[in-house]
């Protein structure tokens, strides 16, 4: 079994962010493998070119603004390597990752859990002191 060690964003990640503050039923997507659900009040984000979205709630726990419509990751997040391939439940909807991805949560017990290629990981976080 891995261990799970706490991270950070990188200072310079900021991601581009806009609330669905409308009155809506929200909408689903596909994307990692399965389909995603966003509800009225769910964010929008931009994240270096890549789209999807988050659960309001998880927003406001782990996002800072920095300027309009400019947000950065403010709260540590715990991750371990995927030892092979498989699927995490997320807020969202699924996320399938391969052996090597990292299994990324936003709760230190566990919970909140999302899936990051290792690249991309190695780009966005660095080990919490």
């Amino acid at each position: 079994m891995n261990r799970r060690l706490r991270y950070v964003k990188r200072g310079d990640q900021t991601v581009v962010a806009v609330q669905l503050a409308l009155d809506t039923p929200g909408f689903s997507y596909q994307k990692w493998g399965a389909t995603q659900k966003c509800q009225a009040g769910d964010w929008i984000v931009d994240n270096a070119g890549e789209v999807y979205t988050v659960n309001r709630d998880s927003f406001a726990n782990t996002y800072r603004r920095i300027a309009p419509g400019s947000y950065l990751k403010i709260s540590p997040v715990w991750a371990e390597v995927a030892a092979g391939e498989g699927e995490v439940r997320t807020k969202e909807g699924t996320t399938h990752y391969r052996a090597g991805d990292y299994l990324v949560f936003n709760e230190e017990s566990g919970g909140d859990p999302y899936a990051v290629s290792a690249d991309k990981f190695a780009e966005m976080y660095e080990r919490a002191d």
